[in-house]
């Protein structure tokens, strides 16, 4: 047995048992990608998959078996050449983080500079998508960190801790008639029409729950994945905005928006920072974390990837 079968496996597997687009994955051919799964469950004495005819069409149970050891075996590889890149060159490499539009735009911007003034020779890929797809990313290991604020927790493949905490704000034109009430409130916005984030960004969510739990139906005239997006909508009359605070502080806000803070109507989001569950970490992506937030710590990163997060709230 070797790598590349397990490769073949576990990509089989990612792409919902399609062997053609498993050997696009891998630069490879479908023939090959088939042969060499027959090769590895014959020597291991058990079939990975179940067949109709030459289309596979399930994992089988010894399969499922199987699949677990395959990703200890490649994750394992994997933390190899992390510690071998590590100790070769220990200030230098790329640096690949997973996330959001709205914390790559808005938050990372100041942690990516100061961690390339520290460690100069390190390069930094972002990769951008939903909040699943940066659960996807690390967890294929696209990505060694990845921050969002939904959906991390519920991949018991990762691990997250609680980076911080924001709140929505409402934006507004200056003539807006909204602008001189004093406490707006979840029926007021009911009234008009809103401008917010798709379902699946940007703690929308939690926007949603706040009308539900008041029995109110919201009138979203427009959905985006990008507050600047927004906020240009904003400006064009089309209704009032409901983005990250984020968007709205210092360079980033707009001089002919007002924003109002909206904590009181959808309560607060918390932003979490992910790694792969028993991933190496080199020493710049530990130093990254520890610039993302004040809370976060080589030491409590190390204890909670080990398995230990007794002392902190995850």
């Amino acid at each position: 047995m070797n790598l590349h079968q397990f490769r073949f496996v576990r990509e089989a597997v990612r792409r919902n048992l399609n062997l053609t687009e498993a050997a696009k994955a891998l630069h490879t051919s479908q023939p090959g990608v088939s042969k060499a799964i027959i090769e590895l469950e014959e020597e291991l004495g058990v079939e990975i998959f179940a067949r109709h005819g030459k289309r596979i069409k399930r994992v089988t149970e010894p399969g499922l078996q199987v699949l677990k050891s395959i990703e200890i075996i490649l994750r394992e590889v994997n933390n190899l050449k992390r510690i071998g890149e590590q100790y070769a060159a220990q200030d230098s490499g790329t640096l690949s983080i997973a996330t959001t539009h709205t914390q790559a735009r808005y938050v990372l911007p100041g942690p990516v500079a100061k961690l390339r003034q520290a460690y100069p020779k390190v390069s930094v890929s972002l990769h951008q998508g939903s909040p699943d797809q940066v659960a996807k990313m690390l967890m294929e290991d696209v990505a060694e960190i990845g921050i969002a604020t939904e959906s991390l927790t519920r991949y018991p493949e990762l691990v997250t801790l609680p980076c911080y905490e924001w709140q929505h704000v409402l934006v507004f034109p200056h003539d807006h008639p909204m602008v001189g009430i004093e406490r707006i409130s979840l029926e007021d916005l009911a009234q008009v029409p809103l401008i917010t984030y798709h379902p699946s960004y940007t703690g929308r969510t939690r926007i949603d729950q706040a009308f539900a739990l008041r029995h109110l139906r919201p009138n979203v005239v427009l959905e985006a994945i990008d507050s600047d997006v927004i906020k240009t909508y904003v400006k064009l009359g089309m209704g009032v905005g409901i983005v990250a605070e984020m968007a709205m502080q210092g360079d980033n806000a707009m001089p002919d928006l007002i924003a109002r803070p909206g904590a009181h109507l959808f309560g607060h989001n918390l932003a979490r920072v992910a790694f792969k569950r028993g991933s190496y970490l080199r020493q710049f992506v530990l130093r990254f974390a520890e610039l993302l937030s004040d809370r976060l710590s080589r030491e409590l990163i190390l204890r909670t990837m080990a398995g230990d997060a007794s002392e902190y709230d995850i």
